[in-house]
């Protein structure tokens, strides 16, 4: 199968007049499975999505691997081919664009979601592509998978906006040679300390804990530690970063403050999901952890005819919901519509 030439919709674009049956906000796995389930269900589907599809697996980096098997990651009943017991990025984003052709799925790419209007079985979706050019989509009822690796967690410390700070991290040859900092103690953090030494940048770890996560990667966690107890890695622990200047860092440390050179800065601080979009639809959340409101045999939201699937149905506890269950929403949520 040809899977190139993706920005373009997978199947025919409707009409502006066209109402569908339902539509996906978020191309993700979990999106996709959606669209899937209910277009076997019979009923007509669209997506739409900021970025391409799999926004977020392709802003991971560029060498990851999975934690988790080739089985557990497959949609839509297609199976997941994989010489490795773990598979990559790079194979995970070719088999999603290769399922996402077989079911010529409708996918709307670098489409921004502004506003949703209407309500349950007359939704308007205002969208804004990537040149600015307005659009509205009509559908009776609406998913929302969208994720939270667009947004990422800020340090709020002078120095953040300088063009040196990144909140991803893909690939360590750009920083050969070079001062870098890495801050935080989980899975991104620890990934990114050891490409970035291995590719030839002088490395230093900032964390606030004590030591690295416990639940970090089995593979990764004690390679990790290794290069940080032969001082291969520079860490500091029980520390935070305060200031942030074209040429260093300061580093609050139980020895007091530190100023290092510094020539770059990845803040792997974590993501959070769009709560702010999520209100401006009327859904409602609940405690500190801000777990929306919905319907868990369903997935149907405090609005009627608006369903949540993926990563936002556990609001900010996000290392709840992977692909491995967030894949099973769709299911769900079309047997729900079926239902209806």
């Amino acid at each position: 199968m040809n899977d190139s030439n993706l920005e373009t919709p997978l199947a025919t674009q409707a009409t502006q007049d066209e109402v569908f049956d339902l539509l996906v906000v978020g191309a993700g796995p979990a999106g996709l499975s959606c669209a899937i389930e209910a277009q076997k269900a019979g009923l007509r589907a669209v997506m739409v999505d900021k970025g391409c599809v799999c926004n977020s697996l392709f802003h991971y980096p560029t060498h990851m691997t999975f934690f988790t098997t080739p089985e557990l990651l497959e949609i839509g009943g297609i199976p997941f081919p994989s010489p490795h017991t773990k598979p990559t990025r790079n194979e995970a984003l070719q088999y999603y664009r290769r399922v996402a052709e077989l079911y010529q799925l409708d996918i709307r790419q670098y489409h921004r979601v502004e506003r949703v209007g209407g309500s349950d079985g007359a939704f308007t979706v205002h969208t804004v592509d990537r040149f600015g050019r307005s659009g509205a989509i009509h559908a009776r009822k609406l998913v929302i998978a969208i994720g939270y690796y667009d947004l990422p967690n800020y340090l709020h410390i002078p120095g953040e906006s300088l063009s040196k700070v990144h909140h991803y991290y893909f690939d360590p040859h750009p920083y050969f040679g070079m001062d870098v900092v890495v801050v935080g103690g989980k899975n991104s953090a620890a990934i990114a300390a050891l490409e970035l030494w291995r590719g030839g940048a002088r490395a230093t770890l900032v964390h606030r804990g004590s030591e690295i996560q416990p639940h970090v990667k089995y593979w990764i966690k004690p390679d990790i530690e290794k290069r940080i107890a032969d001082a291969e890695i520079a860490a500091f622990f029980n520390s935070e970063l305060v200031e942030i200047t074209p040429d260093t860092v300061v580093i609050e440390t139980p020895e007091g403050r530190k100023t290092l050179k510094n020539d770059f800065v990845f803040a792997m601080t974590g993501y959070h999901p769009d709560f702010q979009f999520l209100e401006s639809m009327g859904i409602h959340f609940q405690g500190d952890d801000r777990l929306p409101v919905f319907n868990p045999e369903t997935l149907e939201s405090n609005v009627p005819g608006i369903y949540l699937a993926g990563v936002i149905v556990a609001g900010s506890r996000t290392n709840e919901i992977f692909i491995e269950n967030g894949r099973f929403h769709g299911h769900q949520i079309a047997a729900a519509l079926v239902a209806k």
